[in-house]
Parts: structure tokens; C-alpha cells; sequence
């Protein structure tokens, strides 16, 4: 039976009952009210005219007597109130002796007569009240009865619903919320078991089809893969590098916390938004998203204010591609934005490049009295020296040439790691800049006896350049030349137009560069593994600051056992 019928059938049965106890009760006063009314208006009316009409007849002396009047108007009364079996007779034989009474009111015999009739009239009476007395007392008892029946009826069908109603619906609720809990715990093995026809057998039904269904989804290969993308999702919500994932078509697929950190955006703001779009109102999401670095420039790191601070990140932007199923050629299905906070490391690199910066500056002072010292030694006026220690003052001299050399070096690196660097770009004569050069390296390259030759174009136009600045890093090409030829060797300086710029060139016959090293030897600090450390590695790093710094490019050619070939070129 369905819980709305029972629920219909109990209370609409226990309405009836009340309604019939109502009624039954209603009909019960009813009817003691009639006899009551009944005994009222028939009998105890009759008794209250015989009483008066006996107190007048004790009055009666003369025909004028106003007791006569009362007697008679109560008589009267009287014969209109006959109810009882004999009572017309009486009170028609009572009318006869009264009226012998009025034609003589001094007959006792007739009293006596009248009062004996009023007493029977009054007996009759008394038994009719008798009678009717326990005809109610009966009705009273029989409503009683009644009532007490209806009302037993009543109670037990309230009791009845109050014990069995709420457990009926409380304990298929109960069962069905522990099973939900189950459910929710990913026991989807878990089932109702009540199957009444009613709303709860529909429910269980319904519940244990649900059940069954997502115990096929949880083993499913949908679930796996949407659990593995909640897990992904977490792992890359905890990673503390901001990372953006796009689409193919450019509709950020999803932003991490720190991501929209940075960026100051929340979720639903990015997620699926076209990253144009976001960029046009969003001057952090552009740079990010479309900046792209110059091949021929130095990538920067970027500055972002995040955590309260300046902070740097460098940003790498990995392209995601996949081959589908079947086929063999890849596609593109996106791209993935990874911010790495460098700021750390930042800060320990401007505290590196101050503190060499601070050194080198104040290594030069001393240097710098060392080689006046040295000179004012050679002097002849300070007095003459013997060959041992002229030898000790040539060493002592290129030791501290060596050293203001590499003090040189750290300090041209600070300047252009803190950005301090200057440049005076100038129209500047090729020509020029390789003979400064090629004069520079003249004493060390006839140390070894190395021949400097230069191939040089013929009206060759002038370069956009700093021309100090230049003429440094070619003396740097020639004296690393020198250093790895061998002696009465030859090293050529070439020099020629090609693509609207002049191109520089140092050609020597050493030994080669390895071709795992090519692409470190513009590395700072690196020297290449074997051979002799004469330096501290920042001289080709410095090299290749300059010459980007003035737009220009720089590198190398080189063959392991045939020689290597430094150049750069600049704009004419």
C-alpha cells in the first residue's frame, strides 16, 4: 500500500471516528436534554399547579375570595397540561368538585374531595417522574456507553498510527541515508533492500539503479581518466611555479593558484576565455601569453610584482603535441606556460656581481702601485739589478699585467650584468679597429714568432659601432689565437661586407674547439675541459655582451685538429 494512502486511510479513519464521537456525544445530550425538558414541562409543572391550587384552597372563604381566582386560573393550566394515563379523569373529576365548591365555599366534603384528587393528580405525576427519571438515567448511561466505545475506537487508531507511522517512514529514510553514506564512501556495491509497492519501494528503485550505474562508471575507464584529471589538477594547483595550460585554438584550458595569483584574475575569469580576448584588457596575461623572445636577443627574465615583491620568473613555453591512435603524423593540441621563480637566485646574482664589482674595483688600486712600483725598480736611477732579479721583475710584472687584466674582465662583467655598461655607438673606420687590435697583440705574438695577417676588403664602409668597445673584443679574438698556436705560426685577420654588414673574422691554425663545446665557449666561467687555464673564462662571455649589446652577432667555426675561426659582424 502506498505511504500516502495509509497515511490518507489512518488519518482520514481517525477524523471519522472523532467526527462520530462528536456527533454520538452531541445526540446523547440531545436526548437527556428532551427527557429532562420532558419531565420539566409534563410533570413538574402539574405539581407546581396542584401546590398551588391546594394553598388556594385553604384560602377559599367567601366567592369573591381572590384564592377562588388563583385556584381557578391554576386549574385552568392544568387541564391544558394532561400527559399522564388517568390524569384527564382525575383533573375532570377535580373541574366537577370545584365547581360544587364555588356554589358553596364553605363545603368541606368538596374540599376534601379536591384536595384528594389534587393528590392523585400529583401521585401520578411523582410516578411518571419516577418512571422518566430512569428512561434518562438509562439514556444517560446508554450515551455513556456509546461514547466510551467510539472513544476506545478513537485511541487505538491513534495509537496504532503513533507507534507504526513513524517507524514505517522514518526507518526507510534511515536505511536509505546509511546507504547513501556508503555511496559517498565509493561502496557502489552497496543496495536497498525494502521493495514495498509504495514510495519507498519506488525510491529503492530509483536509488539502486543509480548504484548500479555509477558502480559501472567507477569501473569504467571514464572514471580513471577523470580521476587521473583531478589528480593532475591538484598536482598542478600545488606546484609553487605559476603554469598556464592553452588549447590550439588559444583558450586557456587551465591557470593554477599561483598563476592567477600573479595576474590578479580569478578562475572563472580565465578559465575558457580566449587568451586574446583577456589580453586586451590584461597587460600581464599579453606579455605572458604572445611575447615572444628575438632569436638574436639575450632572453630576460621577467619582472612581475608577486609576494609582496619585485620577483623575476623565467619563462619557458613547452608546445604539446600528440600522435593520435592509427596515424603517424603529430599534432598540435596546445601549449603549456611555465613561470620559474628565479627571484632567489636573482638576488644571489646581484649580490655576486656587487661583490666582484667591489673587489675588482679596489684590486686595481693595488695593481695599479705594484706595476709603478715595478717601473721605478727597472729605472736605472734606483740603482741596477742583476739578471736574476730583472727575471723575478719581468714574472712580477706579468703576473699583475694578468691580474689587472682579469680585474678588467670581472669588472666589464658587473657593468653589464647590473646594466651599467655604456655605449657610445659612433660611425667607426673597420680598418681602424683591426690595426688598434692587431697592435695590441703585436709583443705577445712576437713572443711566439706568430705571423698577424689581414685579409681586408678594399673601401670597405663604416660600421654602427663602439669602437673601444669593439677593438677590446677583437684584441681578445687575437690574444686567445696566440695563446693556442703554435709558435711561427700564422693567424689572419679577415675582414669583408656580407648582408649589409661588415664581418670580422680571426682564423688561426690551433688545435679546434671539440664540437660538444661550441655552444658553451660564449658561456661565462667556461673553459674547455684539457686545456691550459690562462684566464678566468669571462673574456669570450664579455665578448659576445658587446657585441649583441651594438646589435651585432657572434661565434664560431671550428674543427677539432684544424683550427678555429672566431668572428662577429656589425651594421654598416
Amino acid at each position: 500500500m502506498r505511504i500516502k494512502t495509509k497515511l490518507n486511510l489512518g488519518v482520514g479513519l481517525l477524523f471519522l471516528m472523532i467526527i462520530i464521537l462528536s456527533l454520538v456525544s452531541a445526540y446523547s445530550v440531545f436526548l437527556i436534554k428532551a427527557d429532562t425538558e420532558n419531565i420539566l414541562k409534563a410533570n413538574y409543572n402539574t405539581l407546581e399547579y396542584s401546590r398551588n391550587m391546594l394553598l388556594s384552597l385553604d384560602e377559599i372563604s367567601t366567592d369573591a375570595d381572590p384564592a377562588i381566582s388563583t385556584f381557578k386560573k391554576n386549574l385552568q393550566k392544568q387541564t391544558q397540561n394532561i400527559t399522564e394515563n388517568g390524569e384527564k379523569k382525575v383533573t375532570d373529576n377535580l373541574k366537577g368538585n370545584f365547581a360544587l365548591l364555588e356554589k358553596n365555599n364553605i363545603d368541606e366534603a368538596a374540599k376534601t374531595q379536591i384536595r384528594r384528587d389534587i393528590f392523585e393528580i400529583m401521585k401520578l405525576n411523582m410516578n411518571a417522574i419516577k418512571q422518566k427519571s430512569d428512561i434518562a438515567k438509562h439514556t444517560a448511561e446508554n450515551a455513556n456507553l456509546l461514547i466510551a466505545v467510539v472513544g476506545t475506537l478513537c485511541f487505538l487508531i491513534a495509537f496504532n498510527l503513533l507507534i507504526n507511522l513513524p517507524n514505517n517512514i522514518a526507518n526507510p529514510i534511515k536505511e536509505l541515508t546509511l546507504s547513501i553514506k556508503e555511496i559517498a564512501n565509493k561502496n557502489y556495491s552497496e543496495r536497498v533492500h525494502f521493495t514495498n509497492h509504495n514510495e519507498y519501494g519506488d525510491l529503492a528503485k530509483s536509488f539502486n539503479t543509480m548504484a548500479q550505474k555509477l558502480q559501472e562508471y567507477n569501473n569504467s575507464n571514464l572514471y580513471k581518466l577523470f580521476f587521473e584529471k583531478k589528480r593532475l589538477e591538484t598536482l598542478i594547483n600545488n606546484m609553487h611555479d605559476p603554469i598556464i595550460g592553452l588549447d590550439n585554438e588559444g583558450l586557456i584550458l587551465f591557470a593554477n593558484d599561483e598563476a592567477l595569483k600573479i595576474i590578479g584574475l580569478k578562475a572563472e575569469d580565465v578559465v575558457s576565455k580566449a587568451a586574446s580576448t583577456l589580453a586586451l584588457s590584461n597587460d600581464l596575461v599579453r606579455s605572458l601569453l604572445f611575447k615572444e623572445e628575438n632569436d638574436n636577443s639575450k632572453k630576460q627574465p621577467l619582472k612581475i610584482f608577486a609576494n609582496g615583491k619585485e620577483s623575476y620568473f623565467d619563462k619557458e613555453k613547452i608546445n604539446i603535441t600528440i600522435t593520435p591512435t592509427g596515424e603517424e603524423k603529430e599534432i598540435n593540441i596546445g601549449d603549456v606556460i611555465i613561470l620559474r621563480n628565479i627571484t632567489l637566485f636573482k638576488e644571489l646574482d646581484f649580490a655576486k656581481t656587487n661583490f666582484i664589482a667591489t673587489v675588482s674595483h679596489e684590486l686595481k688600486t693595488p695593481i695599479a702601485s705594484i706595476k709603478l712600483s715595478l717601473q721605478l725598480l727597472q729605472n736605472a736611477k734606483t740603482g741596477a739589478m742583476n739578471e736574476d732579479q730583472n727575471q723575478l721583475v719581468e714574472s712580477i710584472k706579468e703576473d699583475s699585467q694578468r691580474l689587472l687584466k682579469i680585474t678588467g674582465e670581472l669588472l666589464n662583467l658587473s657593468q653589464l650584468e647590473t646594466g651599467n655598461i655604456q655605449l657610445n655607438i659612433e660611425k667607426s673606420n673597420p680598418y681602424n679597429i683591426v690595426n688598434y687590435a692587431k697592435e695590441a697583440v703585436k709583443v705577445q705574438a712576437d713572443q711566439k714568432q706568430i705571423k698577424l695577417v689581414i685579409d681586408a676588403n678594399e673601401n670597405l664602409p663604416d660600421v654602427k659601432a663602439d669602437s673601444e668597445k669593439t677593438g677590446w673584443v677583437l684584441i681578445n679574438y687575437l690574444s686567445n689565437a696566440i695563446t693556442y698556436s703554435s709558435e711561427k705560426s700564422t693567424i689572419v685577420i679577415k675582414l669583408k661586407e656580407e648582408n649589409n654588414q661588415i664581418l670580422f673574422q680571426v682564423i688561426d691554425t690551433g688545435k679546434g674547439i671539440d664540437a660538444r663545446y661550441k655552444d658553451k665557449v660564449f658561456d661565462k666561467y667556461f673553459q674547455i675541459p684539457g686545456s691550459r687555464k690562462s684566464g678566468t673564462g669571462l673574456g669570450l662571455a664579455i665578448s659576445k655582451e658587446f657585441i649583441e649589446a651594438q646589435n651585432g652577432t657572434i661565434g664560431v667555426e671550428s674543427n677539432l685538429g684544424l683550427g678555429s675561426t672566431f668572428w662577429f659582424s656589425l651594421n654598416i
